[in-house]
């Protein structure tokens, strides 16, 4: 995102007719002409900005807190010389986008799934919560936690930016470092013993199992037989393994690799609505915890 000449023209930019509007400000020559025209190409710059962040999959935490600092400074210049309309405007957008910055980044993240992979648990157009502490704090998507670290467990649903896009996926983690996960017959192996699993149901070509892994159960989704060619990875040190539940439609860890400890953002956490299709209407009846 930072390295995109367009996304950094369009801070500048807006950096630079805020220093504008202040300068006007102090010196009591803002007029509704000018501020008219700062706020056009305020806003214009703005858009530009986050259509590139959209375009690069960007991270909204360094923007919020780039802009949280924005707000102090204008705060901070208001009070130093008594500009009511700066304070006012300083501490009326100040606190507003720190709040949103703090629980975006710290706490909870919003995000839709994209894909099948995650079937039957999660499905396309689940809207769920991501868990942003659930491995540590840190600012950025990528990169090591500054406070809190904790490493991630066998059957989290992980979400994480992958090695190969810059996209946020979600997965279930299914090795950590120095394990050897093997795939046979439908079947995962983590060192050597087979996860276990047990038939909930099979029609039409597809098949429920409930799979056991770290401390809790989950359905999973397979199609047609049980053969398959033996596949077999050792994860290296400081990356995990990951899969999809949906284990026969999943681009994961068999496909592109190993997942970084750095990458991971969180844990998916709670559906909180269902939005299949823009003609659709949203529902909550998939309201609930993720398994």
């Amino acid at each position: 995102m930072f390295g995109d000449p367009i996304f950094l023209l369009s801070l500048l930019a807006v950096f630079g007719l805020i220093g504008i509007w202040i300068y006007q400000v102090l010196q009591d020559a803002l007029t509704d002409q000018s501020q008219q025209t700062i706020y056009i190409a305020g806003l214009t710059a703005s858009l530009i900005g986050i259509y590139r962040i959209f375009v690069n999959a960007g991270d909204l935490g360094s923007v919020l807190l780039i802009g949280s600092f924005i707000c102090l400074i204008i705060l901070m210049i208001g009070i130093l010389s008594k500009n009511t309309l700066l304070k006012t405007t300083g501490r009326g957008w100040f606190v507003p986008v720190f709040l949103i910055f703090v629980l975006r980044t710290f706490i909870y993240e919003p995000y839709q799934i994209p894909s099948g992979s995650m079937i039957p648990g999660l499905k396309v157009g689940d809207f769920i919560l991501v868990n942003k502490h659930s491995y540590g704090l840190k600012i950025n998507r990528i990169g090591d936690p500054f406070a809190f670290s904790e490493d991630p467990e066998y059957g989290d649903v992980v979400v994480f930016i992958p090695p190969h896009v810059n996209v946020p996926y979600i997965k279930r983690l299914i090795g950590k470092p120095g394990d050897t996960v093997g795939y046979l017959n439908k079947k995962i192996y983590v060192n050597g013993e087979a996860i276990p699993q047990e038939l909930v149901s099979t029609a039409n070509d597809e098949t429920f199992l409930k799979e056991t892994l770290g401390n809790s159960d989950r359905i999973i989704r397979i199609i047609g037989g049980s053969a398959s060619y033996p596949e077999e990875f050792i994860v290296p040190a400081n990356h995990y393994f990951v899969m999809g539940d949906n284990r026969d439609n999943s681009s994961d860890s068999r496909f592109f690799g190993f997942v970084p400890r750095e990458n991971f953002m969180g844990t998916g956490e709670l559906i909180w609505m269902t939005w299949e299709c823009w003609t659709c209407l949203p529902t909550f009846e998939r309201t609930g915890f993720i398994e």
